[in-house]
């Protein structure tokens, strides 16, 4: 079977963001990171977990491409990486476009 190298990555880059979304933990540091960068004990001390806890839910969210961090001082600040969003946006529109190309459809027929 022959995949487009493209298609097969973004599959792959879907699939570890379903993961790591599935976790509420990581749901909740990606919902305190929205409000911006943030260090790891920060982000540990508002989700109630370890330093090292939190570090590797950082990990997880990195390896999906949902995060990033830079370094400032002693400090790695994450922030969220908003691209790494985009295969789960269209695994999600493609679930939504017919069907609202249908309804689309459907209302045209009634005028």
């Amino acid at each position: 079977m022959l995949h487009k190298p493209i298609l097969v990555k973004r599959n792959q880059q879907a699939t570890l963001a379903f993961k790591a979304l599935g976790e509420p933990r990581r749901v909740e540091i990606l919902r305190l990171l929205r409000s911006g960068p943030r260090a790891v004990g920060e982000l540990a001390e508002e989700v109630n977990v370890s330093q090292q806890a939190a570090s590797q839910h950082l990990a997880v969210l990195s390896k999906a491409g949902l995060v990033m961090a830079r370094r400032e001082g002693t400090k790695n600040l994450y922030s969220i990486k908003p691209d790494g969003f985009a295969p789960v946006a269209a695994f999600v529109e493609a679930f939504w476009t017919p069907r609202l190309a249908a309804l689309k459809d459907e209302i045209e027929k009634k005028r």
